[in-house]
């Protein structure tokens, strides 16, 4: 059984508020969901497993709407499916001019 520990911290209000609105909206249980949710991805990006890399990209708010309607129409099965897809078209184009 794994064991849990409790640790407080200071954030923002400003983010404080934003972690309330994702609980008030239902998307979230409580805030503690939130934060362990967060801090997974940020260790998981810090310590990764495996014979893998992780690579974060940050898109622009249009990039990613050009990506979800690709999804919406049903040409990638899931935004992660689009983004990996859009990645290996540059990685091999990049690839060819090289």
């Amino acid at each position: 059984m794994n064991t849990t520990e409790r640790m407080t911290v200071r954030i923002p209000s400003d983010k404080a508020e934003l972690i309330q609105r994702l609980v008030e909206s239902g998307e979230y249980a409580n805030a503690s969901d939130i934060i362990r949710e967060a801090l997974d991805d940020f260790l998981k990006t810090r310590f990764p497993s495996g014979n893998s890399d992780r690579v974060t990209v940050e898109l622009p708010k249009a990039k990613v709407m050009e990506l979800e309607t690709l999804v919406q129409d049903g040409d990638s099965v899931s935004l992660d499916d689009a983004i990996r897809n859009a990645v290996r078209e540059y990685t091999r184009a990049r690839i060819k001019s090289v």
